[in-house]
């Protein structure tokens, strides 16, 4: 039913991962094989192609759903639908930034400082011109494909590049100047597509599974017994998403209570609800979590 494409280089790991946390495992021959395979009677047709190209392929009609980073619909501004975010990336959950940098020792504090004729590399020219315009800056920009960051001094002034934790930019002496874009992951649709009843809901299943297994992440199942008279300070310290279940055992003088917590920190949780009273601890990893 689908024809889905999804993103190849920095993204391409992460992206296998989060699709196989959520039952929608990818197949195919080699990494370097552009065509996949995906389990699931949803999915017809699977290809795995550069994160800048796919928004116009996806505007084009060439796939029905896509994944791609916003910096790449605005950089191409294609009409696409989204799904919503995912909020994942190749090194953390935070979303990357298109940024303009400039060399520590640079005088300009501000865009508006920036000389008439300021030579600026770039992946993005297209957002790059536009971000200019809108400041009244007359520079040259000049493509770049790849290692940006490493043409400042020599080669340009100023760069207009990706970073999500910004050491790049600190090992090479530059400092950000302004930010043009902040960018998530997202889940994209062609837009006839997803005007098709059946698609869209199709592609509605595969965003659900996808966040489902993006909320999961971090977090366990608590599982416990409890004596009554022990229940009101074991709840007191046991974090929850909402609140945590708890549910009488045969006899009536304990219960079993089962929580939803976040990984980190569970280490000093566990040994904290068994000196509250709680026995029978099991923690149980969580695939997926779906409202």
């Amino acid at each position: 039913m689908l024809s889905l494409v999804l993103p190849k280089g920095s993204l391409e790991k992460a992206t296998l991962e989060l699709f196989d946390a959520a039952d929608l495992t990818v197949r195919r021959s080699s990494d370097r094989d552009y065509r996949a395979s995906i389990d699931d009677p949803r999915i017809e047709r699977v290809r795995v192609l550069r994160p800048q190209e796919i928004p116009t392929y996806l505007e084009q009609g060439l796939f029905d759903l896509g994944i791609t980073g916003r910096d790449w619909i605005t950089e191409t501004d294609s009409d696409v639908v989204s799904l919503g975010e995912l909020k994942y990336s190749k090194a953390t959950s935070n979303p990357v930034r298109v940024i303009m940098a400039v060399p520590n020792d640079a005088p300009w504090q501000s865009v508006a400082d920036l000389p008439e004729g300021v030579r600026i590399s770039t992946e993005f020219p297209e957002m790059t011109r536009r971000f200019l315009d809108r400041h009244g800056v007359k520079a040259k920009v000049v493509p770049s494909y790849g290692a940006t960051e490493a043409k400042v001094p020599d080669i340009v002034d100023a760069i207009v590049d990706l970073t999500e934790t910004g050491s790049s930019l600190r090992k090479n002496g530059l400092r950000i100047l302004d930010t043009l874009l902040t960018s998530y992951t997202e889940l994209v649709a062609n837009r006839e597509a997803y005007e098709d009843d059946e698609k869209r809901a199709a592609m509605e299943d595969v965003a659900l599974l996808l966040q489902g297994a993006i909320r999961a992440r971090g977090n366990v199942l608590l599982k416990l017994n409890v004596a009554q008279s022990d229940l009101p300070g074991v709840l007191d310290i046991m974090p929850a998403m909402s609140s945590p279940t708890v549910t009488a055992l045969a006899g009536g003088e304990a219960s079993a209570v089962e929580s939803v917590v976040p990984k980190r920190g569970v280490n000093t949780l566990i040994p904290a609800l068994k000196a509250a009273g709680a026995h029978d601890i099991l923690e149980i990893p969580i695939s997926k979590i779906v409202d």
